[in-house]
Parts: C-alpha cells; sequence; structure tokens
C-alpha cells in the first residue's frame, strides 16, 4: 500500500494495533498517539473518541482486495472542528471525471455571483414599416444550455406583440461569445460528446432554422429568408431576451452529471475575463480559486469543466479543499448544498446507499469514466460533525464493485 511514510513505520503502527486490540477502546482513545491514515493535521485531544473509532476503521478498508491493483485517493475533512479526519493518498494525481464539475460549479459561484443569469437575446436593425420589418434580425448566443422550442416561441410571441408580421431581411446568428471549438480538449472521438455553441436549441445547433419555423408557426413571414453567422451592430434595438438563473442550470449540471450544462457554465467563467471565451480563460478562474482554497495551483491538470477530458488531473486534497472553500463561503455553500445528488433520493445517487446510515446524509457529485468511479461532497456523522470528503477509484474494471467500495467508507462516516 502506497502510504506517505516509509513501510517499516506502516508496519510498527500495524503491530501497534495489533498490540492493544485486546484492551479496551477507551483506554485506547485514552492513551495512543497512533494516527491511522497518516492525516496532516489531527483535531485535538478533546475529539479523540470520535475521530480514532472512524480513522481506525477507515484504515481498515484501506486493506480491501481492490486497492491490490487499483489506485485510492482519499481525504476527509472535519468542517465542524476544521481538521483533518483522514486521507490515504491525497495527493495523487488522478482523473477525477464529472467530479470535475465540483471544482467548475464553486468557481463559477464565486466568479461570476449566485445571482447570475444565463441570457439569449434578440434583436433587430432596420425600420417597421406598417407591420414589416425591413432589415434583419440578431439572434446573440450566451450557451444557456437549457434554451428550448418554448423559448423560440416566446421569441416569435414579442415579434408579433411589436407589431411585425413580416420580416425582409436576414436572420442572423451571433456566437461570437465564445471561441469556435466544438469539442473539449482530450475528449474522445467516440463519446456522445455534446457541441459547444453559443445558441443551441433543445441541445441542438440548428438555431436560426428552428426560429425561422417558430416565427413561421406564428404567422410571421420571412421574405427571402437568409440564414447566417455575424456580430450585432452597436445600433440594434433590443427585441426580447430570455434568462435562466445559475441555481437552474447548476441543478441539472450536479444533480444529473450534464455535461453539456457543465461547459455553458465553464464558458460562463471564460466570458469574464476576455471579449471572446476561451478554455483557457476558465482554466485561469479555477487556478486563482485553487489557490485560494490553500491550493498550488500548477500541481494539477485542468482541461474542461465537466470532467469528460482525458486530460484533467487533480487529487482528492484538491477536491476536499475547494468544498471546504465553498462552505466558508456561506453564499457559495448555499446555492451548492441543494443541488448536489443526495444519497439513496435524488439525482446520479438516487440508487445508492439507500437503507444505510448515509441515506439522506450524503450530499455529493458522482464521476464515472472508462476505470474511473469518483465521489466528492459533504455527509454528517452520528456526532453531527459536517463532513467533507474526495473519493477517487481509478483502474477499476467493475464500477459496482469501486462504487459499492465508496458506498462503504461514506457508510463510515455517517454511522
Amino acid at each position: 500500500m502506497n502510504y506517505f511514510v516509509p513501510l517499516s513505520a506502516y508496519m510498527m503502527k500495524r503491530l501497534f494495533f495489533s498490540a492493544v486490540l485486546s484492551l479496551s477502546m477507551t483506554l485506547l482513545w485514552a492513551q495512543t498517539d497512533v494516527q491511522p491514515g497518516h492525516s496532516e493535521t489531527y483535531c485535538s485531544d478533546e475529539a479523540r473518541p470520535w475521530p480514532l473509532n472512524l480513522q481506525w476503521r477507515l484504515d481498515s478498508m484501506m486493506r480491501d482486495p481492490l486497492l491490490d491493483y487499483t489506485q485510492l485517493g482519499l481525504m476527509v475533512w472535519d468542517l465542524t472542528d476544521d481538521c483533518s479526519l483522514f486521507s490515504f493518498n491525497h495527493r495523487q494525481l488522478l482523473r477525477p471525471a464529472s467530479t470535475m464539475k465540483v471544482l467548475t460549479a464553486v468557481t463559477a459561484l464565486d466568479v461570476l455571483g449566485t445571482d447570475y443569469q444565463f441570457t439569449t437575446s434578440l434583436y433587430y436593425k432596420g425600420d417597421i414599416q406598417g407591420r414589416t420589418l425591413v432589415g434583419d434580425l440578431f439572434c446573440v448566443g450566451g450557451m444557456d444550455p437549457a434554451f428550448s422550442r418554448d423559448d423560440l416561441k416566446a421569441f416569435a410571441e414579442s415579434l408579433h406583440q411589436a407589431g411585425i408580421d413580416t420580416i425582409s431581411g436576414r436572420v442572423v446568428s451571433d456566437v461570437s461569445m465564445k471561441d469556435t471549438l466544438k469539442w473539449g480538449e482530450g475528449w474522445c472521438w467516440d463519446d456522445q460528446n455534446p457541441t459547444l455553441s453559443p445558441l443551441l436549441v433543445d441541445r441542438k445547433a440548428n438555431f436560426t432554422s428552428q426560429l425561422v419555423n417558430a416565427l413561421a408557426e406564428k404567422g410571421i413571414v420571412v421574405r427571402n429568408v437568409t440564414v447566417g453567422m455575424g456580430l450585432l451592430p452597436r445600433d440594434a434595438v433590443l427585441v426580447s431576451r430570455r434568462q435562466r438563473s445559475i441555481d437552474h442550470i447548476l441543478q441539472r449540471m450536479m444533480k444529473d452529471s450534464d455535461n453539456l450544462y457543465a461547459e455553458s457554465v465553464y464558458y460562463q467563467i471564460a466570458a469574464r475575463e476576455g471579449s471572446q471565451a476561451k478554455a483557457l480563460y476558465a482554466q485561469r478562474q479555477q487556478r486563482a480559486l485553487l489557490e485560494r482554497a490553500g491550493l498550488l495551483s500548477s500541481r494539477y491538470r485542468l482541461a474542461d469543466g465537466s470532467g469528460l477530458s482525458l486530460y484533467n488531473y487533480l487529487s482528492a486534497e484538491a477536491e476536499t479543499k475547494v468544498l471546504r472553500y465553498a462552505y466558508l463561503h456561506k453564499p457559495v455553500y448555499e446555492h451548492l448544498l441543494p443541488v448536489l445528488p443526495v444519497a439513496g433520493v435524488d439525482g446520479t445517487l438516487k440508487k445508492r446507499m439507500k437503507d444505510t446510515p448515509a441515506g439522506g446524509k450524503v450530499r455529493a457529485k458522482t464521476g464515472t469514466l472508462t476505470g474511473i468511479i469518483s465521489l466528492a461532497g459533504y455527509c454528517t456523522s452520528s456526532n453531527g460533525h459536517l463532513l467533507c470528503f474526495a473519493i477517487i477509484n481509478q483502474g477499476v474494471q467493475s464500477a459496482s464493485e469501486a462504487r459499492g467500495f465508496q458506498d462503504r467508507i461514506c457508510t463510515i462516516l455517517c454511522e
């Protein structure tokens, strides 16, 4: 096992545990200085009985046969006492899979603000003569992943209410909000990857043609229709704006682990830094968040916002400290906690940890890639302490086996 201490020290600790097993647990808690898991910072002496029991049980999990042939990064932090409870390979760089969305969500809430809105706008440039717009329509994309046919119908209705029943001009899509890359760095070509466009309708990149259809359904005629790409003129007139809150987007992003929603959030972050959103700009903001969380950001490899990329490398320590950062910044925490899946209740944890002490007490983001199963979030222990944790299993061939291992870890934390 790859502990962060010499093997001789590890063996001495094992011998020590064996020697005291015959003693009462009370005597063990009162006298021993051994700290299972080799955490960096330990809870105070006054709190020993509870954490020692938890640490001993977690330490026993490190002998699970799964770890004979796979990698594990694990860290548990007591937020109530603000100290590390347990760690195992906590600085090992591993692929986070969709727990990458935790970093994306926390960065977004911290940088964009909890009242941020995803916006798609409709403008026109030209003159309204009678009920005819002699000019062009401009659709300005803000990369709202939830934009749907209902929103298009609302755009058509807004034109109708403006007294327009005919358009003599072009229908132009302005997608200048981000660069032209349609996929993320390190995405597999044979996955069902989302298209990264600022203008989507029901997740499809056929915005202008869909808008023309919606106009026709409303009885608005587009003469000699020409659709294309372009930039919004400065003197264009706003017709309608469709907006969605960041809470609405994060709900599906985190509960259902929706990759398109995560990348949309990622590019909102990027757009704060430059006139055109690029992945590099989002990564800078994520690295700044890691630094604010007390980490050395240069240790990690960041490639996208969803965790689809095979180039992402984080550690259990990094994810745990990002969760701690969120907890310490109450507006961020208050908007993050409700969107995390609840064990045995909803989202990607709906079927996990039911009828266990962890059911309803664990709120965490799951992650799944070929060979990777991860879990990062919060839970409430039996003594009422709030914990945050990150578990990354890498090199696993059986996803169910790795999930079972993680569920047992969570059960220990909550018992």
